[in-house]
């Protein structure tokens, strides 16, 4: 009887497979047939109907850790964990938008024991082993985000818990090492009987764009073998346990998935209910009392006053739909008044860009605008007075590009190191200034000569040394711009107070 019903289900599901629930298709007026869901709006389920892609790729690496067994990796013999290394490819389908299927190969090595088998034995009675596994695998992906979300959340749909679990076939060699030295214990080769494992555990994934989601991910490992820590009953005294149970281990992973198709969203970043109570709001909530050019058209640009956003259109100017005047290169002046419609310019110059001064021209005119820029005595801490400055320099540099060393000098009075020090640090401070205004952080670098390069002796008097003091810039061409650092000095280490203990205490 269970069966014949069970005949008779997948019989009437299968007519109404064929068909998509989400087509766009237009209803040719006749009433909907036997195996459609009632409405007329239906076509074949065809990659053409399709408004979802549903095929994407995964790759990872991480962190294996035998749990399971007899020697682990967490903790195990002297106390410490042993960490091995794990890398992951999945091809990923996507059946509905809470479940898909993903093909996975992966590739790692365990290490458990006493030690780490790169390592010596600490002493003889000490025993490290490492296993080297490829595996094979078939995953159910459960969407948890998709199936608990509320249908009343309309917040970005960015972040989304997924369940696996599936079973395949693992191959893994097996080493120990001990104090006479390491050797294999164990081989299986891939699909024979007792080569099946079993895997499942959750990942969180994250929603960068279209194509990209990054996903962190914890995997629990059933080997369902005895052996696969490097021990066994059959091959080591290590191991003693009996042949039923098995080795397992956590594996971490974070990896990154590229999704296929020409869609704009997939299918397992979408929900079908949102969706739907989405249209219902739209619907409820629309005004079916509209009354059209209520307030007239003032500005005569075409759109009515009632949803006009500029109502002080200038005569002649081109609108969009909402009555605001076109500027098609968005410069900040409307296309009427622009004389280089499709170019950005500054609005000073009627919409036009300026023309491009020579790089050595540009870095002339950037360091007489730093020339007057001031610090705090024997500090790089640039005084508030020099932000004109500053902003100055950045915008020539913004409109005529270029790379750029920044180098700094000092007088001759001081000590040379103290001098150069000073130096290093003033011109990296002036780059990071430009950069706070909008530099790009490849385009400046810096460097300090100290004193070397003065001029002026030290018996002259202040006023006469400040020539000596300053930021001098030079253009850098592309072709040497990369063998230049972008600072010549290292930061301090901050230096940890060290706390002083009572006499008290030390008796």
């Amino acid at each position: 009887m269970k069966l014949s019903s069970a005949i008779v289900a997948l019989a009437m599901a299968l007519p109404s497979a064929a068909y998509a629930q989400d087509s766009t298709a237009v209803s040719n007026g006749k009433y909907p047939n036997t195996f459609s869901s009632g409405s007329a709006n239906v076509s074949p389920f065809t990659n053409q109907s399709k408004r979802f892609n549903d095929w994407s790729i995964s790759a990872g690496a991480g962190v294996p850790l035998m749990q399971s067994a007899d020697l682990t990796s967490i903790k195990n013999g002297n106390g410490k964990n042993l960490f091995g290394y794990s890398a992951y490819v999945s091809i990923d389908k996507a059946i509905t938008h809470a479940f898909g299927l993903k093909l996975q190969y992966d590739r790692g090595e365990t290490r458990q024991g006493w030690f780490n088998t790169k390592d010596a034995a600490p002493d003889a009675t000490a025993v490290g082993a490492r296993t080297q596994y490829d595996a094979i695998s078939l995953l159910g992906d459960i969407n948890f985000s998709n199936l608990l979300r509320r249908v009343d959340n309309h917040s970005p749909f960015r972040w989304a818990l997924h369940g696996y679990a599936g079973i395949g076939t693992i191959a893994y060699r097996a080493y120990q090492k001990d104090a006479t030295g390491q050797r294999m214990m164990t081989e299986v080769k891939p699909f024979k009987f007792g080569s099946m494992f079993a895997q499942a555990g959750a990942g969180l994934k994250f929603k960068v764009n279209r194509r990209i989601d990054i996903e962190g991910r914890l995997m629990y490992v059933v080997t369902g073998d005895d052996e696969f820590d490097g021990g066994g009953a059959n091959y080591s005294a290590i191991n003693q346990r009996e042949e039923q149970v098995s080795d397992n281990f956590f594996n971490a992973t974070l990896g990154v998935s590229l999704k296929l198709g020409k869609h704009e969203s997939n299918l397992m970043w979408h929900d079908p209910l949102q969706e739907i109570y989405y249209k219902l709001d739209v619907l409820a909530n629309k005004n079916q009392d509209v009354e059209v050019c209520k307030k007239g058209d003032g500005d005569n640009d075409g759109v009515c006053d009632d949803w006009d956003r500029q109502l002080d259109t200038p005569a002649g100017a081109r609108v969009d739909g909402a009555g605001v005047a076109l500027d098609t290169d968005l410069d900040g002046v409307i296309d009427l008044n622009d004389k280089c419609v499709t170019v950005p310019g500054p609005v000073e110059n009627n919409g036009c860009p300026y023309p491009k001064k020579d790089n050595r021209e540009t870095a002339t005119e950037v360091e007489k605008t730093l020339k007057d820029i001031y610090f705090n005595f024997n500090k790089a801490t640039i005084r508030p007075e020099s932000n004109d400055k500053l902003d100055l320099a950045a915008e020539i540099i913004k409109q005529n590009g270029g790379n750029y060393l920044l180098t700094g000098h000092t007088d001759i009075k001081g000590s040379a190191a103290y001098n150069l020090r000073l130096s290093q640090e003033r011109a990296a401070a002036v780059v990071v200034a430009l950069e706070n205004r909008g530099i790009d952080q490849n385009v400046l670098k810096s460097k300090g000569v100290g004193s070397a390069e003065a001029r002026v002796p030290a018996s002259a008097s202040d006023a006469e040394r400040l020539a000596d003091r300053k930021v001098t810039v030079r253009f850098i061409e592309n072709t040497d711009w990369n063998s230049i650092q972008k600072k010549d000095y290292e930061d301090a280490p901050v230096k940890k107070p060290i706390k002083k203990v009572s006499s008290k205490k030390k008796k």
